[in-house]
């Protein structure tokens, strides 16, 4: 049923996008965004009330992004269902034919548009992982009563390669991987050497050989963003001499320079070992994604795909 996983197989550079709900009824919100990415990605996630902010839900905006012709990815969070709701969603992701699952804890509520609002956590993201490939692979809920049939989706989850202590970060995504993990997306990359220093520890643990890696990139479009992710963002790690660049082009010419670090820093993950792929993030401006994949020459309507797919690789777009 996924063509990510395809792609995943096919050993190409594969790479996905992020759609995020509209906050607010209109079904084209999302799919005139889908329709952008249609053809420059293999998949589309679609945010779980991002930052914990109330948007449409996932699975709809997952629903409205298959009819647009994208294959979507339907986060699920913790934060805000019980063990319950989770495995309901979970099952009606694979009733409705939703082919890619990404699990994860989620952020707080206090972070989000109603700080008040009671935080549920009743499992965290690594439970989350091996609760949905049971459900999946034993045809179990967690209460041992069956599913069947079972639902079937790829399992993806998430990772901070750059949050303390570093030394600790390839073992969580070894535990996920144990769990049930299929594909990992993770934190923005923009300092290279912290990332690499990641990598050899996952790659020491063997997990790109179970895992496809998918590394996080996004584009810094003003000086405000900049600042709004290095100071409010847990996790984000901006090296000093990314920060001098961005500060020292005019302020009309920030948006452009950060497309530029985005293409150079998706170039540099290609040549990675163990990097599957990336996820790139431009939240609220999908329309860049296409002009960066174009200008890194990389994803399912760059060469290296055409050239793959002339071999007989499957297209997985």
């Amino acid at each position: 049923m996924s063509r990510l996983a395809e792609a995943l197989r096919s050993g190409r550079f594969v790479v996905t996008a992020e759609i995020g709900p509209p906050r607010g009824a209109d079904p084209d919100a999302v799919t005139d965004k889908a329709q952008l990415l249609r053809g420059w990605v293999d998949a589309a996630n679609i945010t779980d009330n991002q930052g914990a902010h109330v948007r449409l839900s996932s699975l709809a905006g997952g629903v409205l992004t298959m009819r647009a012709g994208v294959e979507p990815v339907v986060q699920l969070t913790c934060r805000d269902r019980n063990r319950l709701a989770l495995q309901s969603e979970l099952v009606s992701a694979g009733a409705l034919g939703v082919p890619n699952v990404l699990l994860l804890t989620g952020d707080h509520p206090k972070f989000g548009d109603h700080p008040d609002a009671k935080p549920v956590f009743d499992l965290d993201g690594v439970q989350l992982v091996w609760t949905a490939r049971t459900m999946r692979d034993n045809g179990r809920l967690i209460s041992g009563r069956p599913v069947n049939p079972a639902p079937r989706w790829l399992i993806g989850s998430v990772e901070n390669p750059f949050a303390p202590p570093q030394s600790f970060r390839a073992q969580r995504l070894a535990k996920k991987v144990a769990a049930g993990a299929e594909f990992v997306q993770t934190q923005f990359v923009f300092d290279r050497e912290m990332f690499e220093r990641w990598m050899v520890d996952v790659r020491e643990l063997g997990i790109p050989d179970r895992c496809g890696i998918l590394a996080g990139v996004g584009v810094v479009r003003s000086l405000r963003s900049l600042e709004y992710m290095r100071t409010k963002v847990p996790g984000i790690h901006v090296p000093d001499a990314i920060v001098a660049r961005l500060r020292g082009v005019p302020g009309d010419r920030v948006a452009a320079e950060g497309a530029r670090l985005c293409v150079e820093t998706l170039q540099w993950l290609s040549t990675v070992d163990g990097v599957a792929g990336a996820h790139v993030m431009a939240f609220g401006a999908e329309q860049v994604v296409p002009e960066i994949l174009e200008a890194a020459r990389l994803g399912p309507g760059g060469p290296a795909h055409a050239a793959q797919r002339a071999e007989g690789v499957p297209n997985a777009g």
